[in-house]
C-alpha cells in the first residue's frame, strides 16, 4: 500500500474517536431522563438463568480460550497476507499418496495459503471439541438466548457501557445480555460462516458440482468472507479492551485460570505466557519456518 493510500485511512481515526465521543455523550444524557432510569431499572442488563446452568468457568473452557484465540490471531494474520500478496515467496503441492490420491494432479497453491488452510483445519477440530464439551457439560445456556427479555437487557447494557458508567460485571456466574448475544454471535453465526465461505474457496469444494456451484458461488463466498475476518478483528478489541477495563485481575483469573479469586495474579500471568506464545508464533511464521513443516506432507517449490 502506497504512503497516499495509509495518509487517507488515516483520517479515519480522528473519525472513529469523534463518534465514539458523540456516542458517550447521547448515551450520558440519555441516563440523565426519568424514562432511562426507569429502564435500566426495569432492565438492568442481564437475564437469569435456568436453574439447571452451570455456574463458574471450567478447567477446559479456559485452555478452549487460549487455543481460539492462538488459532484465530495466526489465521487472521495468514488470511490478510494471502489476500495482499502480489507474489508468492514459495509453492505448495500436496503428495498424491495414501488417503489422499486423486485421479488429478495435485494443485500447486502458495505456502501462505497452505499456512492458512493447515490453521483453518486445527481451528474446526478445536471447535468441534468445543462444541461437544459445551453441550455435553450444560454450559450452552451460557451463551444461548433463552428469553426474549435478553433483548431489552442487551440494549440497557449497550447505554451502560457507551455512558462508561459500567452495567455490574458478574462473568464467574452470569454474563451479561450484551455479551451472551457477542458470545452467541461469534459462536453460532460468525465461525460457521467463516467455515462455509472459506471451504467455497478452498481446493477441497467440488469443482463439478454446476448446480451447487450456481447457487453458491465463489464470488458470495469471498464477500462474505473478508467481513467476516474484519468482524473478527472489531471483537478481539473491544474483547480484550473491555476485559481489561473492567476488572483485569477478576475477569483474567476467569478465563485463564477457571478461578473466582479476584486478588490472585495467576491468571494474568498465564495470559502475559500466552501472549508471549502468540507474539512468537505471529513473528516465526515465516518461510523459513513454514517451510520443513510444509515439505512433512508435501513438497515446497520457488
Amino acid at each position: 500500500m502506497t504512503k497516499n493510500k495509509w495518509s487517507k485511512l488515516i483520517w479515519i481515526i480522528p473519525i472513529v474517536v469523534l463518534l465514539l465521543a458523540a456516542l458517550v455523550l447521547v448515551a450520558r444524557l440519555l441516563r440523565d431522563t426519568p424514562w432511562m432510569r426507569d429502564f435500566i431499572l426495569s432492565y438492568p442488563g442481564e437475564t437469569p438463568l435456568p436453574d439447571s446452568a452451570p455456574s463458574g468457568l471450567p478447567v477446559w473452557l479456559t485452555w478452549q480460550h487460549f487455543l481460539n484465540g492462538f488459532f484465530i490471531v495466526l489465521i487472521i494474520r495468514s488470511g490478510w497476507r494471502v489476500r495482499t500478496q502480489t507474489r508468492p515467496s514459495a509453492y505448495w503441492t500436496r503428495k498424491n499418496t495414501g488417503l489422499i490420491r486423486t485421479r488429478n494432479a495435485p494443485t500447486k497453491i502458495s505456502l501462505d495459503l497452505w499456512f492458512h488452510l493447515s490453521l483453518d483445519v486445527l481451528w474446526v477440530l478445536n471447535g468441534l471439541v468445543f462444541y461437544l464439551l459445551l453441550f455435553a457439560t450444560g454450559h450452552w445456556m451460557r451463551i444461548i438466548p433463552t428469553s426474549w427479555d435478553i433483548v431489552p437487557n442487551a440494549v440497557s447494557a449497550g447505554i451502560q457501557y457507551l455512558s462508561l458508567d459500567w452495567p455490574t460485571e458478574n462473568g464467574w456466574v452470569n454474563y451479561n445480555s450484551l455479551q451472551l448475544i457477542s458470545y452467541f454471535v461469534v459462536v453460532f453465526v460468525a465461525a460457521p460462516l467463516a467455515i462455509i465461505t472459506g471451504l467455497r474457496m478452498s481446493g477441497a469444494w467440488p469443482n463439478g458440482a454446476e448446480r451447487l456451484n450456481r447457487v453458491y458461488p465463489m464470488e458470495l463466498a469471498r464477500a462474505i468472507h473478508l467481513p467476516v475476518m474484519l468482524f473478527f478483528v472489531f471483537f478481539i478489541i473491544v474483547h480484550v479492551a473491555l476485559v481489561l477495563s473492567t476488572g483485569a485481575l477478576r475477569n483474567l483469573n476467569h478465563m485463564y485460570a477457571g478461578s473466582n479469586d479476584a486478588g490472585s495474579w495467576r491468571g494474568f500471568w498465564i495470559f502475559v505466557a500466552s501472549i508471549v506464545v502468540m507474539i512468537v508464533a505471529w513473528i516465526g511464521s515465516q518461510p523459513v519456518v513454514l517451510r520443513p513443516m510444509a515439505n512433512l506432507i508435501g513438497k515446497v517449490s520457488k
